[in-house]
């Protein structure tokens, strides 16, 4: 049963379907068949065949130059990307320079002002202490002077209490002369 179906798939339908004889001109089948035959007949004549290979390999040339072309833009880019790459890494190795040259200057700057400050609270407790010594000195001298006014006007109340007129007016001579002497 097998080798029937093959045998009947294997026999040309179109060619039993014809009444008639086959190389009729009534024939359909026949007439097709020679204007195949003709139709291959001008391809190869006109050399067809012949222009579609030449379109063809021309085709294939093309395709080949693109792809040698994209290849080398491949290994173009592939080589950019490396570039980039390492560019990359070399800027990322600079920032952690920079950071870190950054970290080292903000800590000596930070240890400059922290002395700058030991410093500067030094001179201000000298200042204040300067201060303090100045005003002990300007008390004391007021005291003095106090006393010394005190004292003088103590005296010259006593020494009017019991001294004459004429004294008095030798005793103011006296002193006149003496600062007198002593300021020239």
């Amino acid at each position: 049963m097998r080798n029937l179906t093959i045998f009947l798939a294997l026999i040309p339908a179109p060619a039993l379907a014809a009444k008639g004889p086959f190389f009729s001109l009534f024939n359909t089948n026949f007439v097709v068949l020679i204007s195949f035959l003709l139709f291959i007949g001008v391809l190869i004549y006109l050399k067809v065949p012949g222009l579609l290979m030449g379109l063809l390999d021309k085709r294939a040339d093309t395709i080949r130059a693109e792809l040698d072309e994209a290849r080398a833009l491949r290994e173009e880019a592939q080589t950019i990307l490396a570039s980039y790459e390492r560019k990359q890494k070399e800027v990322a190795e600079q920032s952690e320079r920079i950071i870190e040259t950054a970290k080292a200057e903000a800590e000596a700057a930070a240890a400059q002002a922290k002395e700058d400050l030991k410093v500067s609270i030094a001179r201000r407790l000298q200042a204040a202490e300067d201060q303090i010594a100045s005003a002990e000195a300007s008390a004391v001298r007021e005291v003095r002077d106090r006393a010394v006014n005190v004292a003088i006007a103590a005296a010259a109340d006593v020494i009017a209490a019991k001294t004459a007129a004429a004294d008095q007016n030798k005793l103011i001579d006296q002193a006149i002369e003496t600062v007198s002497t002593k300021l020239h």
